[in-house]
């Protein structure tokens, strides 16, 4: 499937985890920059949001007005020249960076990846770890943090590297594993089901859902997004090119993705892009929340 499509900044480096603020800036996790990186497309431009150190993964909007990030203490052989804890962080339109939570059931993050609030406003993640396919270093982790500011384990996963989530309207929550090429949907009652299993090649990453449910799941090296029904049935492949690594809906049916550029670990390309696609399609609006 092609769709119409621009690129919209370039030269990010590894830009993750992208959103839409409300004045339709988008903003996303430059990793090896470690800084909130923003597009402003009122004039075009690209710069710094915040600097926040470390190597940030994602970014979600609260409803205090405050970008919510994952952070990893690391990222592969990557190590950040101004350290911060695996663990969310707020960052505040000023500037101010805040580290809320660095444990959950006394637990210290691995690396946080993916993040999302649900309908009750709490924050869902997943804690995925180091990057290793070979050798496997942590267990997934889906974990859920309280508006307290306290986090919980909900799921202890095997080495399966758990990366982007969802919640959906009914409070179902649901990831993919980068390892396994898995798609799984946990119920309220907590009920578990593999929903669909990608094909090889397609490593599944980020991961957005769309107003009619469906799943979009942005797969490393096949140089698109797969699109599944709200089922897991397989509806089609969107053509975008480059490594995607996240993507994030905005209005008028658009599309952002994030485009690392040819695979460089170690950041020093600095080539990742920000792709606009005129999809079609609304995103189902999101959640918002915020922790005291």
């Amino acid at each position: 499937m092609k769709k119409p499509m621009i690129t919209r900044a370039t030269g990010l480096g590894h830009p993750e985890g992208p959103c839409v603020l409300d004045d339709g800036r988008v903003v996303y996790a430059n990793s090896y920059a470690s800084e909130i990186g923003v597009w402003d497309p009122k004039t075009g431009k690209q710069g710094a949001y915040a600097f926040v150190g470390g190597g940030p993964n994602a970014c979600m909007l609260g409803s205090d007005g405050a970008i919510y990030s994952t952070q990893y203490a690391k990222i592969g052989a990557w190590i950040a020249p101004v350290q911060r804890p695996s663990s969310i962080q707020r960052t505040w339109p000023d500037g101010r960076v805040e580290v809320l939570v660095t444990h959950a059931d006394g637990v210290a993050f691995d690396g946080p990846n993916d993040l999302c609030f649900a309908p009750d406003g709490r924050l869902w993640f997943t804690d995925s770890g180091d990057w290793d396919p070979a050798n496997k270093p942590h267990k997934g982790r889906i974990v859920v943090v309280e508006k307290d500011g306290t986090a919980k384990i909900v799921e202890e996963l095997d080495h399966v590297y758990p990366n982007g989530l969802v919640v959906e309207a009914d409070g179902s929550v649901v990831w993919v594993e980068s390892y396994t090429l898995r798609v799984i949907r946990r119920r309220p009652d907590g009920s578990k089901k593999v929903i669909h299993t990608l094909p090889e090649g397609h490593i599944p990453d980020g991961l957005k859902i769309d107003i009619n449910g469906d799943l979009w799941i942005t797969t490393v090296a096949s140089g698109g997004v797969d699109w599944l029904g709200a089922d897991g049935t397989h509806k089609g492949f969107l053509e975008v090119g480059g490594t995607i690594l996240n993507c994030c809906f905005a209005p008028g049916g658009r599309l952002f993705c994030c485009d690392m550029g040819p695979f460089d670990v170690s950041g020093a390309a600095m080539s990742g892009r920000l792709v606009e696609v005129d999809l079609g399609v609304e995103g189902l609006p999101h959640w918002r929340g915020a922790i005291a």
